[in-house]
């Protein structure tokens, strides 16, 4: 996924449904003070530091509400940035500027949340191997933008969706009746079919990692809930024949251990299930 897929029609369509849930049939507060002919001039502004992600889409969200809206960054997505700091300069119709104000602010404010507390994990587990990375516990609707934000504060991307990859989690090993039965169903399936995707394998257990490694045919092992004694020996036991994902209840506090036991992976549900949003305001400016 690159930038240029936030001109995707997919965005058009969140940003219009977006604006429309906001405005309804219009402004009518500002449509009362403020006179349609007014021009004005507007500042992005940090109110706290943090990773900026969603600088673009500021812009996109802007015109949507008024074509005649202009927006001059001061930041790209990824920078970090400081209290204080100017993101950049709006110029158009007061009326226009705050008509897309709040939907703006909400994409950014969002995707910055996101992108600072990514960097917090990144930055966390610096010196070893481990990559941060996020799962598919996004907002409805927002996980292209939610996966961006990710990867503007360090993170790399986990599947996109349930077509990307096989991940066999507890439920499909249940359902299969044991980890020899899902891996041999599941490359049977991608052989007949011809699909080239890789298989990830969730275990709850050093038997299960054995039994995984015996059974073969399997690109990654996430060991779920594991404590650090079990998950440094399944490294140990894995010895980098497959990647090792370690997920599960992973805090900024337990992050840095898990990292040092040598696992490829982390994922955090946490980056995008619950992110605080970083404040930032537009504020009109004479």
């Amino acid at each position: 996924m690159s930038i240029d897929l936030l001109h995707d029609s997919k965005i058009g369509r969140l940003i219009e449904q977006a604006l429309h849930e906001d405005i309804g049939f219009g402004d009518v507060t500002s449509e009362s003070l403020i006179p349609e002919d007014q021009f004005g001039r507007a500042i992005l502004l940090a109110k706290e530091n943090g990773v900026i992600s969603g600088m673009e889409l500021v812009g996109i969200v802007l015109q949507y509400a008024d074509g005649g809206t202009s927006v001059t960054a001061h930041m790209k997505d990824g920078d970090f940035v400081s209290a204080g700091n100017e993101l950049a300069e709006i110029h158009g119709s007061v009326r226009g500027i705050l008509l897309g104000e709040r939907v703006a602010l909400n994409f950014l404010q969002r995707m910055s949340g996101i992108a600072t507390l990514t960097h917090k994990y990144v930055h966390a587990v610096a010196g070893t191997q481990a990559k941060i990375t996020d799962t598919r516990k996004t907002a409805p609707g927002l996980r292209m933008l939610d996966k961006k934000a990710v990867r503007d504060g360090g993170g790399v991307n986990h599947r996109f969706g349930l077509d990307q990859m096989v991940l066999i989690k507890d439920n499909h090993i249940a359902a299969a009746g044991s980890v020899t039965n899902a891996l041999t169903k599941c490359n049977y399936y991608l052989s007949e079919q011809n699909l080239q995707l890789k298989i990830e394998l969730e275990v709850t257990s050093l038997s299960q990692v054995e039994e995984a490694l015996a059974c073969g045919g399997i690109d990654r092992i996430m060991l779920d809930n594991f404590e650090l004694e079990p998950m440094t020996k399944a490294v140990q036991l894995i010895d980098h024949v497959v990647e090792v994902e370690a997920s599960g209840g992973v805090t900024l506090q337990t992050v840095r251990a898990i990292a040092d036991t040598g696992v490829d992976f982390i994922s955090v549900g946490a980056l995008t299930h619950s992110p605080k949003a970083l404040d930032i305001s537009l504020e009109l400016v004479s």
